[in-house]
């Protein structure tokens, strides 16, 4: 089969995170964007104007039409398994933007329905397909740290009531820094160490409601119905140890993104919400840390690269990367550590998944993974 035959995908969600993957196809020629739908039309006809997109449906539309084979759903994280089992029950695949869902019985139905009718889930984040995490995956393959015995994640700031422009969803079940900023931080972790079996956490609010400070509706209060500082535990299935913690009440601080330490040496990975990033080893007999060179391609901003490896996978019958499987994982960690802690208690995890298979190093295309 040809895979580089163009895959019709139709986007659900025209909002802020949409222009980024309406550029993909610049990069990623086996997609083609056909369609598009918001519940608010008029962003829907404003993308569709910007990127050339033919068609602009409502969602019922969309997901009537029989030339699209990928739902694309960019909607708000309390939608994502409605408008995923939608599109399944309508035929089509489907990405999501993270997460899969905001609790486990809605992942699982998602994966269930896509199975049961022989289709794809498929779920952000995709930055760890990015050249940064990539050389960082190649490193601890070819054993530069030795053996990996621990972990460790940080992803502190004060909420993003200042600067997204509808930040109301960050402070409700399915938001808060965990399911938010959690997902690329635990991918990149499970793409370098594989699944995790066991995990604790503490979770705190600090704070009873934020102010908007965005220019749109500066001074509005909104009332925060979900954790905002949680610090977890996880014990992975290699026997390896990691503490991630996630805040939306911190102002400043000077902690890593994400440390990986070994028998042999120890590694700096890059922020997992990029796709660069300073990539850092300093081994066991080394006096101070020395930078490496980035082994693989796509090191600029390539959301969508996860849609396309998906498109490819479809096309040739094998394992996407960015896949259900492992969102479904990602999504247990984190539902399991707010639990973990409202409960006082270690939880094992139900779930497990593949580590996903590393890129091919060099400036190679994604096709040429193929």
């Amino acid at each position: 089969m040809d895979i580089s035959k163009q895959t019709n995908i139709g986007v659900i969600g025209c909002g802020q995170i949409s222009t980024i993957y309406m550029e993909a196809p610049q990069t990623f020629t086996n997609l083609n964007i056909v369609a598009c739908a918001d519940i608010d039309m008029e962003k829907a006809y404003a993308q569709a104007k910007r990127f050339s997109i033919p068609k602009v449906y409502t969602v019922a539309e969309l997901l009537a039409d029989p030339d699209i084979e990928i739902v694309l759903n960019l909607t708000i994280p309390r939608v994502h398994s409605e408008i995923g089992l939608a599109a399944i029950a309508a035929g089509k695949s489907t990405y999501s933007e993270k997460p899969l869902g905001i609790t486990r019985a809605e992942g699982k139905a998602l994966l269930d329905a896509a199975a049961a009718n022989n289709l794809r889930a498929g779920c952000a984040p995709d930055t760890f397909l990015g050249g940064g995490i990539q050389t960082c995956i190649q490193l601890i393959n070819k054993g530069k740290i030795g053996t990996p015995i621990a972990a460790t994640a940080f992803t502190l700031g004060h909420g993003p009531e200042s600067w997204h422009l509808a930040p109301d969803f960050y402070y409700q079940p399915g938001g808060g820094p965990m399911f938010d900023m959690g997902p690329y931080y635990l991918t990149a972790l499970i793409s370098m160490l594989g699944p995790v079996r066991r995990v604790t956490g503490s979770a705190q609010t600090s704070l009873p409601e934020r102010t908007i400070t965005n220019s749109l509706e500066y001074g509005r209060k909104i009332k925060v119905m979900t954790p905002t500082h949680l610090a977890g535990v996880l014990d992975f299935t290699n026997g390896a140890v990691a503490t991630i913690i996630t805040s939306f009440d911190v102002w400043a601080h000077h902690l890593p993104r994400i440390e990986i330490y070994g028998t042999e040496g120890s590694l700096s990975v890059p922020d997992p919400n990029n796709f660069s990033g300073v990539v850092s080893l300093r081994r066991a007999e080394d006096k101070e840390w020395h930078d490496i060179p980035l082994t693989h391609g796509y090191t600029k901003n390539s959301r969508g690269i996860g849609l396309a490896d998906m498109a490819f996978a479809l096309r040739a019958n094998t394992p996407q990367r960015a896949n259900g499987e492992m969102a479904y994982h990602v999504l247990d960690i984190m539902q399991s550590i707010h639990e973990a802690s409202a409960e006082s208690r270690h939880i094992e995890l139900s779930s497990t998944c593949t580590r996903p298979a590393p890129l091919l190093p060099g400036q190679r295309t994604l096709a040429e993974n193929y």
